[in-house]
């Protein structure tokens, strides 16, 4: 018996390792985001935008898509991470690196500390609950106008060189460089976090949490830290929107990012991290054209746009998954995940 386990375990790991490698499409994914800095010079904010956009998706997919936490304030630990920058590069230091740290380690903190609140309960309670903590940082936000600024928000945020070489210039190139750079960092994190026991250990609590602490998993530290990651991932997307406008207001509270986020990743997919990447392309792309056409109706089609996405089935309009190299040895490698957990049983 134990054989068949070591086995079982032998495979799993082998499967893991084939998963965790870089795909073809994914090379070249990243290859037309580096190709945009010298194709489109005169787009670097919006590309800077979509940059910080995909990371917070990315942040929340890490919970949504592996662990099955649905969130409406993912928002708090953005906005945290914006004011943590801003404050840290106003009264300690203004290098952007640092900054980016000290920005994680607060907003991974506070979801270390909130994390507990979503042990327990339906997803209508953790909707609830994440919404009222976010609410409730935000209103701080708001009433420490001596900290914070206020409604006016945090001004005079000023940021040295990045590693004393690269200054933030006024056409954002500098910024969507660094931005991207720190989404590919990020996302390679993401990638091996969720390709190793850790994450099909996640997949297993999200499929049948009861089953899997029968099997010896242990779900409460598992989400604990998977929520705290996520944490500190949205943190440093609010911190990169703060270094690259030099600002930052209650707005990053708001609960509209919350939803934004939300519907990034209804657009691109959940839970194999690059939906937040494609869809917060496509969900930028569609709110700039459309505001532009419609300006005071562009949030009526994107409403529409979500409409239908439910009524058709993301499944259907996302079918061009299945045409990117290696998706049917994915999905292969998905199955014998599967068989092997089932035998190991």
């Amino acid at each position: 018996m134990s054989g068949e386990h070591g086995n079982a375990s032998s495979k799993a790991m082998g499967l893991l390792k084939r998963a965790g490698r870089w795909q073809i499409w994914e090379f070249a994914l990243w290859l037309v985001a580096i190709a945009a800095i010298f194709t489109l010079p005169s787009q670097m904010l919006i590309l800077t935008e979509i940059a910080i956009l995909a990371l917070f998706a990315v942040s929340l997919d890490l919970i949504l898509g592996y662990a099955g936490i649905v969130s409406l304030g993912h928002t708090a630990f953005f906005g945290l991470g914006a004011y943590a920058a801003g404050l840290f590069a106003i009264y300690v230091s203004g290098e952007p690196l640092i900054g980016l740290v000290a920005a994680a380690l607060v907003s991974g903190l506070f979801g270390l500390l909130t994390s507990f609140l979503v042990l327990r309960g339906s997803d209508l309670t953790r909707l609830m609950t994440t919404f009222g903590v976010a609410m409730l940082l935000a209103e701080f936000v708001n009433q420490a106008a001596w900290l914070t600024g206020g409604a006016d928000g945090l001004s005079g945020v000023m940021l040295n060189p990045i590693l004393g070489y690269f200054e933030f210039d006024l056409w954002g190139r500098t910024g969507y460089i660094y931005c991207l750079i720190v989404l590919v960092v990020l996302t390679y994190i993401a990638r091996r976090i969720v390709n190793s026991p850790f994450g099909l250990s996640l997949k297993a609590i999200k499929r049948n949490q009861r089953r899997a602490s029968m099997l010896g998993i242990s779900p409460t530290r598992r989400i604990v830290a998977v929520y705290t990651i996520s944490a500190a991932y949205a943190g440093i997307a609010g911190a990169l929107l703060t270094q690259t406008t030099s600002f930052v207001s209650p707005d990053v509270l708001a609960f509209h990012r919350s939803a934004e986020v939300l519907l990034v990743l209804v657009i691109g997919g959940v839970g194999y991290l690059y939906g937040g990447v494609f869809g917060a392309v496509i969900f930028s792309i569609l709110r700039n054209w459309l505001s532009v056409i419609t300006p005071q109706y562009w949030m009526f089609w994107i409403g529409l746009v979500l409409i239908i996405i439910v009524l058709v089935g993301r499944e259907r309009l996302t079918r061009w998954q299945t045409l990117l190299p290696g998706a049917a040895r994915n999905r292969q490698q998905a199955n014998m995940q599967h068989t092997i957990a089932e035998e190991s049983k």
